[in-house]
């Protein structure tokens, strides 16, 4: 199994370099169902994961001169926050609701490729999102802190309860709210979600367990599997490709969901029979033979039974013996003797 995983840690490395983005959102499932960790385990490796392979890229962007550092530290300082705060809040959901809200998340990330492949004329730079650039005139203008702040708690939030970087939801919110062209808003995201993804790792520490070795392998094959898919990417048409992944998305989500389909649709437990219900454990019977026993026991015959030739003892009669005379039945024989 771990030959394995590690064989899906370049496949995630492999579409991470293609796509762009996306990829590491099947970090979690195959944590779960491939290599058999608990759900808060795994989302915390992925949170791992997923901020050293976006750390990796956004080095990437920053050579290139796609980041903006003053822009991923304010959103990223209001993520961390939102990702810490649902690392520790994952403590009151069970496993399945976290897998249910993930698959949640993966249909949403779905929905997000199909829009950007209807909309080819408005498409972006890395394909996932539409092409919105801001005007020249707009840049300038003063950032809406709030909104940044209710943004970046939200999807920090979101992060750490299900182990996502949420790409799909901070490029976005980078270039409406954070006036960036498409191309640095890319790159900065990167970052953003580096810090953001070690923040919630940090608040899973004292949760679980974290198997170190295998979540550094696993990282590492992750990041070269990226260096892969980056050289690639002029090789493979990226439309069909990513439309392939959503459909492969979709599919997941749903099966997810339908795994865990007791957190929303709760299974009735079976009825129980009303005789079962209404009769209750009756207690033993107390033998009435045992409470009028007679005090002598039944293997050592009380002298009187017996007589003076030596017979056989007789049966004695059930009376109560109080100091050797009997109170009712046949007289002790030597007091007939006395008489």
């Amino acid at each position: 199994m771990p030959l394995l995983g590690l064989v899906l840690a370049a496949s995630i490395g492999l579409s991470l370099g293609v796509l762009g983005g996306g990829g590491s959102i099947l970090t979690v499932p195959i944590f779960v169902y491939v290599l058999g960790y608990g759900a808060k385990e795994s989302i915390a490796m992925s949170l791992a994961v997923v901020g050293a392979t976006s750390l990796f890229g956004a080095a990437s962007h920053w050579r290139a001169g796609n980041v903006d550092l003053r822009v991923a530290l304010l959103f990223g300082a209001v993520a961390m926050v939102g990702t810490y705060l649902g690392a520790r809040l994952a403590v009151f959901f069970s496993d399945a609701a976290q897998l249910a809200l993930f698959a949640t998340v993966m249909l949403l990330a779905a929905f997000f490729m199909f829009r950007g492949r209807r909309e080819p004329a408005r498409q972006g730079a890395q394909g996932n999102f539409p092409e919105i650039s801001p005007s020249p005139a707009a840049k300038p203008e003063r950032m809406p802190l709030a909104l940044i702040a209710a943004e970046g708690i939200a999807v920090g939030v979101l992060t750490g309860l299900v182990g996502v970087g949420g790409g799909f939801l901070i490029v976005p919110a980078l270039v409406l709210l954070g006036k960036l062209p498409m191309k640095e808003a890319v790159g900065t995201s990167l970052l953003v979600i580096a810090l953001k993804s070690f923040a919630g790792f940090y608040g899973y520490l004292d949760q679980v367990e974290v198997d170190w070795g295998f979540m550094a392998a696993f990282t590492g094959v992750a990041i070269v599997g990226t260096v892969a898919g980056a050289r690639l990417v002029g090789r493979i048409p990226q439309r069909a490709l990513q439309r392939a992944f959503a459909v492969f998305l979709l599919a997941m989500g749903g099966w997810l969901l339908y795994q865990n389909r007791g957190v929303l649709l709760p299974v009735a437990r079976p009825a129980e029979s009303a005789s079962h219900r209404a009769t209750p454990m009756a207690a033993p019977a107390v033998s009435t033979s045992y409470r009028a026993a007679p005090l002598t026991s039944p293997a050592e015959p009380h002298p009187s039974t017996v007589s003076a030739a030596g017979a056989a003892p007789r049966r004695p009669s059930p009376v109560t013996y109080l100091d050797d005379h009997p109170t009712g039945g046949t007289p002790p024989l030597n007091d007939l003797e006395a008489i």
